[in-house]
């Protein structure tokens, strides 16, 4: 009887934890982490770094680009088999499927983005639920616990009125019970805010198209704002009910791919011949203006979004980068190239990174010079996606698998 009730006991706290309890220090439920920031906490590095990692067990996960999450001992990938959309939901020690859901994606990718069919969104699990944007533009809604399906958007009725036809890579928002997603094609789209718990439409802001990159949230004298690269413009949105509160030109060269980085009211952006720029924030009169601070335009990153630590900003290019946070004066710039995008996490006493050339790469948090701790190889394929760090565990997805990877 004790060993059934400690049974029970554990899987109600699984589920308190799936259903919006609080997070534990090494979990990354969403796009970027926590706080969509790059960063994890309670990373502790090891004394020395190995000459080699160990794959403990590697799962194919569909063809994609998106990065998993993780909650508890639950991991969420997201990819395309055949002609469908699968999430999944892993055990996160043995890589065991715990429930599988799919569902026809209804579109192909085409022209030079065809050899990325797959989800490049990442799925955002808080409140008990699983959000995820398909390729297409189909958001489902799910049960994170079951993988039971909650509701479902996937046409123009479904979108208030607004045409669908982009490669959507955005990933969703969750916040104050609410789902928001950035929907259009070209020209145009709208960001919508969907109840989380039924699916219905709270508020829709129409204007500029979307773009690749993600939203996040900015506090400015006591007014919550959903920050967004869209197709042409920074914007910054009303959290509550979707007023544009400003908006500054910001179009890179082939796409906004970047999501912004923010730091109380200052807002970096960086972009394919755009520099990375420092953006403040600030109410003026009734409104809010946002006003460029400083440029360097020797940095360009069309994909990474960089990580702000201890007052630099560390990105990527082709190599990677340091940058005076404060001043945007570039401290280092890495000879040693990587290919033309990483993904960035900053693990406290160690900043680690995954290649399109398939490493992984440890690096010291350094304002003097680009030092290299350690580099692994650890997959055949590209690797677009965020590693996951938690403990001596990391979590790589490349173009079809996800692996743990441990110094352990």
């Amino acid at each position: 009887m004790k060993t059934a009730n400690f049974s029970l006991c554990l899987v109600a706290l699984s589920l308190w934890l799936l259903g919006g309890g609080a997070l534990s220090a090494q979990d990354w439920p969403q796009w970027r982490g926590p706080d969509r920031d790059g960063k994890t906490s309670g990373f502790t590095a090891p004394r020395a770094w190995p000459a080699n990692l160990t794959q403990k067990w590697t799962v194919p996960v569909g063809i994609g680009d998106s990065s998993p999450a993780l909650v508890g001992n639950r991991l969420f990938a997201f990819g395309r088999e055949d002609t469908n959309e699968v999430l999944r939901c892993l055990d996160a020690a043995s890589g065991k499927t715990l429930w599988r859901h799919e569902y026809p994606a209804d579109h192909v990718v085409t022209g030079p983005a065809a050899r990325h069919p797959g989800p490049r969104s990442s799925p955002t699990v808080a409140d008990g639920r699983l959000c995820a944007l398909g390729v297409g533009g189909i958001l489902s809604c799910l049960d994170a616990a079951t993988g039971r399906l909650l509701w479902r958007k996937q046409s123009t009725e479904d979108y208030l009125g607004v045409a669908y036809d982009f490669d959507s890579s955005m990933s969703p928002l969750v916040v104050e019970g609410k789902c928001f997603v950035h929907i259009g094609g070209k020209g145009q789209g709208a960001v919508i805010a969907f109840d989380l718990a039924s699916g219905e439409p709270k508020w829709k802001w129409t204007g500029d198209a979307p773009a690749n990159s993600s939203p996040v949230l900015v506090t400015v004298a006591g007014r919550r704002q959903l920050v967004t690269l869209a197709a042409k413009n920074l914007v910054g949105l009303d959290l509550a009910d979707g007023k544009l509160l400003w908006q500054l030109p910001f179009e890179a060269a082939q796409g906004n791919n970047a999501t912004p980085v923010v730091d109380g009211a200052m807002v970096y952006c960086t972009g394919l011949n755009k520099g990375l720029v420092a953006i403040q924030i600030a109410a003026q009169g009734e409104g809010f203006a946002a006003t460029p601070v400083w440029t360097n335009s020797q940095l360009s990153a069309r994909f990474t979004a960089p990580v702000l630590k201890g007052g630099r900003l560390y990105g990527y290019t082709d190599s990677s980068f340091c940058v005076d946070a404060r001043t945007g004066a570039t401290l280092w710039l890495d000879p040693a190239k990587h290919g033309n995008s990483a993904a960035l996490v900053d693990a406290g006493p160690v900043l680690i990174a995954t290649t399109v050339s398939s490493e992984l790469v440890v690096y010291a948090p350094d304002d003097k010079a680009c030092t290299e701790l350690a580099k692994y190889k650890v997959a055949g394929t590209e690797i677009w996606a965020h590693p996951i760090v938690a403990g001596p565990r990391l979590y790589v997805r490349d173009r079809e698998s996800l692996a743990l990877w441990s110094w352990e």
